[in-house]
C-alpha cells in the first residue's frame, strides 16, 4: 500500500493490539471514576451512555469518513483506499481487519477531550470506558466477522449483515458490530 516499509507496518495490526492498548485505558477511567465518588449508579448511566454513543460514531464514521470518496477529489480517493478501502479490496486480510494504533490512539484521544469538553465535570470518567468498551467489540466483532463461523443466531445475523456490506452493496450496511442504525437512516438491507 505505501512505498515506504515504515508507514506500511504501520498500517497493519493483529487484531488483539487494541485491547492490550485500551483495556488499561477503561480501567483507569473507572478507577478515576470511583476516585472522584460519582457513584455507581452514575458509573452504569455513563458507561451505557457511552457505548450507545459508540454505536452512532461508528456508523457515521464508515459511512460518512471511511467510504467518503467523491469521483472529483483523486486525494480523497486515495485516503478512502489508506483507511477503507484496501479492506474491501482484501476483505480476508487479517493484519487490516482492526484500526492499527498510528489511527486509533488518536481518534480516541480526540474523542476523549471532545467528551471532557461537552460532559460535566468527571463524567468523562465513566462515558469514556463505555465509549471505549464499544469500539473494542467493534473492532474485534470485525476480526470475527470475516474469520470465524458462527453458532448463534444473532451472530450469524450480525455476520450477513456485514457481509451483504461486503459482497452485495459497498453503499448500504454501515452498521458493523450493530444494524440499529442503518435501520434508523434507512442504509439497511432488504434481507429475505
Amino acid at each position: 500500500m505505501f512505498k515506504s516499509d515504515l508507514l506500511e507496518g504501520l498500517s497493519k495490526v493483529h487484531f488483539t493490539v487494541p485491547l492490550y492498548i485500551f483495556v488499561p485505558v477503561i480501567g483507569f477511567c473507572v478507577y478515576k471514576d470511583f476516585e472522584n465518588s460519582l457513584g455507581v449508579i452514575k458509573f452504569i448511566e455513563l458507561f451505557i451512555a457511552g457505548l450507545f454513543v459508540w454505536t452512532l460514531v461508528e456508523y457515521i464514521m464508515h459511512r460518512f469518513v471511511f467510504h467518503y470518496m467523491p469521483p472529483d477529489k483523486p486525494w480523497a480517493l486515495r485516503m478512502h483506499f489508506i483507511f477503507h478501502g484496501v479492506h474491501h479490496d482484501y476483505p480476508s486480510d487479517a493484519k487490516r481487519l482492526v484500526l492499527p494504533p498510528s489511527v486509533s490512539i488518536p481518534l480516541a484521544t480526540g474523542f476523549y477531550f471532545l467528551f471532557n469538553a461537552l460532559l460535566p465535570t468527571n463524567y468523562v470518567f465513566g462515558f469514556f470506558p463505555g465509549f471505549i468498551l464499544g469500539y473494542l467489540f467493534y473492532d474485534i466483532s470485525h476480526y470475527a466477522i470475516h474469520h470465524f463461523n458462527f453458532k448463534g443466531n444473532i451472530w450469524k445475523k450480525i455476520k450477513q449483515h456485514h457481509m451483504l456490506h461486503h459482497y452485495q452493496d459497498p453503499g448500504k450496511g454501515y452498521g458493523v458490530s450493530s444494524p440499529l442504525w442503518d435501520k434508523v437512516f434507512g442504509s439497511d438491507f432488504i434481507k429475505k
